[in-house]
Formats: structure tokens, sequence, C-alpha cells
């Protein structure tokens, strides 16, 4: 029997305030199954139920994770459908689990593409968790971080055309106060599963300095061991900013 995975001290002493995945490989881990690719997803549902029980349970603060891009809207439509109803029914059936772990839920993206049952279920849930103060939830749905980025500049340009805000004040304090991230602080380590070396459109801005930790590990397969192996990594990392130190 494997014992329980630990953190270090150090691990817990250099504990990343936000931390962001990008859950990938769940068609992967159904193929080598031999199931179809929504069973993937399905299971991937028990990865993130894990994740967020530990990411609160260590002092993570927030937690992003990249659950639909707007890239996903081009898979087939049945595939789309299941994905959108699975959503739905986590988002319903997972209330009482968040509540009791004190988490608060938020989501960011183009949420108005989503099924309207889909956005109906989100609001809800969003207020029945509302004033929970741990973990802070956070759903990238319908997210793209090029558009997140066009809609920032977009607000940026009307205020500027309608002389409430001068070009030259235009900094990257001000970038940041029109993307859909603007109430949290960008994320400290971004954790990609099944190897790939790419962050696919996913926070581009907030990404600037955070540190990356890519593991073999597909998402479904994704759980406790494995994210305290991703801390214990980034506690060894040395954040200069570019800086020195």
């Amino acid at each position: 029997m494997s014992s329980e995975p630990k953190l270090s001290a150090e691990a817990q002493a250099n504990m990343p305030t936000h931390v962001a995945v990008i859950m990938d490989g769940n068609g992967r881990w159904a193929k080598q199954r031999g199931f179809p690719r929504i069973e993937g997803h399905r299971q991937g549902v028990e990865s993130v139920r894990s994740i967020v029980r530990e990411a609160g349970q260590v002092g993570i603060k927030y937690l992003t994770l990249y659950a639909f891009s707007v890239e996903n809207w081009n898979r087939p439509k049945e595939e789309v459908d299941t994905l959108m109803k699975y959503l739905a029914r986590f988002l319903k059936a997972e209330i009482g689990e968040l509540q009791r772990n004190n988490v608060r839920l938020e989501a960011i993206g183009q949420i108005w593409r989503l099924p309207e049952a889909v956005q109906d279920q989100l609001a809800k849930s969003k207020a029945a968790l509302a004033k929970n103060n741990g973990l802070t939830l956070i759903l990238a749905l319908s997210y793209g971080g090029r558009t997140e980025l066009i809609e920032a500049t977009r607000v940026i340009a009307d205020k500027v055309k309608a002389g409430t805000l001068d070009p030259a004040e235009i900094n990257e304090r001000v970038i940041s106060e029109h993307l859909y991230t603007r109430h949290w602080p960008d994320p400290d380590l971004m954790i990609r599963t099944s190897g790939e070396m790419r962050i696919s459109n996913f926070l581009l801005w907030q990404l600037s300095y955070a540190e990356f930790v890519i593991t073999q590990t597909l998402w479904p397969d994704f759980r406790k061991v494995h994210l305290y192996a991703a801390l214990e990594e980034y506690s060894q990392r040395h954040r200069r900013f570019g800086g020195l130190k």
C-alpha cells in the first residue's frame, strides 16, 4: 500500500497564491482504453473534484481551470452538446461539495455563448457559493486569450474615443483592469497535463511570469500526488521576474 503523499515544509512555505491548470488528455485517456472520447471527459470530472478539494486544503487561494476554449466550439456537435450537459450537471451537483469546502465559484470567457441552461445553472451556483471565502475556483468557459485581449482593447479604444482615457495613460495596469481576470492576481504556477508543451491560447497576458510545470499524466489520472509533485517543483524555482536575487 502506498503511503499518503505529504508536502515538504519548503513547499508549504512557498505555496503559490494562484494556480492555473490546462486539463489536457481526456480524449487520449479514453482512446487508450477503447472508450468513446466523452468517457474521458466524464472521468476528468473526478480529477476536478479531487484537485479543487486538495487545492483548498493546502492553502491555494485561486485555482483557474481551462474547462472549455473558444476553439472547442469547432469540435463535433454531439461531443460539444454532451460536454455542455456534463457542465450543467457538474455545476448543479457540486454545489454541496464546494459549499462544504468553502469554495467560491467564478467564471471567465464568452459566457454568453454557452447554452442558456448552462448560463442559468452557472449563475445559480455562483450565487449559492458567493459568501464563501476559501478557495476561489475560476472556470475558463468559452475562453480564449486572444479573444480576451481583443475585447479589452475594444473597451480601451472606446474610452479613448470618448475622451475618458488619455492614450498616454495606457500601461500594464490599465490593460490588466480590462481583462476578465481583473479581480484576481496573475497565476504563479501553470500546470499542464498530458505532456504537451504549449499554452493553447490560455491566459496569454496573465502567464507572463508564471512558472510552468508540465506532467505526462493525463488529466483523468491527475490526483493529489500529482498536484503535490507540481507544488514541490514550484517551491524549487527561483522567481526573479527579470531581475536578480
